[in-house]
């Protein structure tokens, strides 16, 4: 315990007016741990503030904060990740609690939760980011049979083992849900740690776009419901485009019983049409699904290649 490394991961993207607070209030909770400060194409002085303060700061030219972490979790070695924002929302003190559900192995990924103290709807004045909220964080949780609370914060925790096996595709503020759908597909243990959030002090903008990255998010959550469940997204096209089919065929066929020729030949095609439609759907989802369940194995082969690096680096 006293040769671990503890990492604060800081993406900033223009945060000059709050940067320096929170890397203080993180040396004053967390002496031990190295700090890190990735600024992203800041046109003010934040690279400047970061390191008069003693973090460690370098500079990530791609855009958007899922390339900032990419390069963080490429860069950075440690037994333990802690990300925050740079924007001051988010309190230091309760850090000692994430780490402690990593340090005792209770967790892979520890969620800092925004939303069930109710903090988040009394200091958040953004209009329809608890609608955004609500509706991203009950898509997964009905896709996963979980119960997650807060799946956009950006206060996590991360044990090593996570973050080196974390395939990082989202290039901005989707960073957050990929975070989560990962986890709870790979079967990462999640646990979520209550905290209090603040808003931004006043002068101090947010870089999320409600509506634009709010799509970027549903769009992601979609994405990733075709390719980690693959036969459910397809099946439930191929139910759909069956129906349709069964609509138009139905009194084709009812017709036909009932006379013996067919006289609605358009809807005859249109409904044979939409039947073979819905089994090339259903036969790709069935193809795609052997896909991800091979891929899921060789994953977990990796980990276990992971695991026993890790247990290996202890030892010496």
């Amino acid at each position: 315990m006293n040769n671990e490394k503890i990492a604060i991961l800081i993406p900033c993207y223009n945060e000059s007016l709050t940067i320096k607070k929170v890397i203080n209030d993180f040396q004053r909770e967390l002496p031990e741990a190295d700090i890190y400060v990735y600024d992203n194409n800041s046109t003010d002085n934040t690279y400047e503030i970061a390191l008069n303060e003693g973090a460690i700061v370098k500079k990530e030219p791609r855009q958007g904060k899922g390339n900032v972490i990419r390069q963080m979790f490429f860069d950075i070695e440690a037994d333990y990740y802690l990300m925050v924002d740079g924007d001051d929302t988010y309190p230091a003190e309760n850090s000692h609690e994430l780490i402690a559900a990593l340090r005792e192995g209770s967790a892979d990924m520890v969620i800092g939760d925004r939303l069930s103290n109710g903090t988040y709807f009394n200091e958040n004045k953004r209009a329809f980011h608890d609608f955004g909220n609500n509706l991203v964080k009950n898509s997964i949780n009905r896709l996963y049979q979980a119960n997650i609370k807060d799946v956009m914060t950006g206060y996590r925790g991360f044990n090593r083992m996570f973050v080196k096996s974390f395939p990082v595709m989202s290039s901005g503020f989707q960073i957050e849900t990929e975070f989560t759908i990962h986890a709870l597909d790979k079967r990462f243990k999640l646990v979520e740690i209550p905290i209090d959030y603040r808003d931004r002090p006043e002068g101090s903008e947010s870089k999320l776009d409600t509506y634009s990255d709010g799509l970027k998010v549903l769009l992601t959550i979609l994405k990733m419901f075709k390719d980690y469940k693959p036969l459910l997204f397809f099946s439930v096209f191929s139910l759909i485009f069956c129906v349709f089919g069964l609509a138009f065929g139905v009194p084709v066929i009812n017709e036909f019983i009932h006379t013996g020729f067919i006289t609605k030949v358009p809807s005859s095609i249109l409904a044979t049409g939409l039947m073979v439609f819905a089994l090339l759907l259903l036969i790709t989802g069935l193809i795609l699904d052997t896909v991800v369940t091979n891929a899921k194995k060789e994953y977990e082969l990796h980990l276990y290649r992971l695991y026993e690096e890790t247990i290996q680096k202890e030892k010496i």
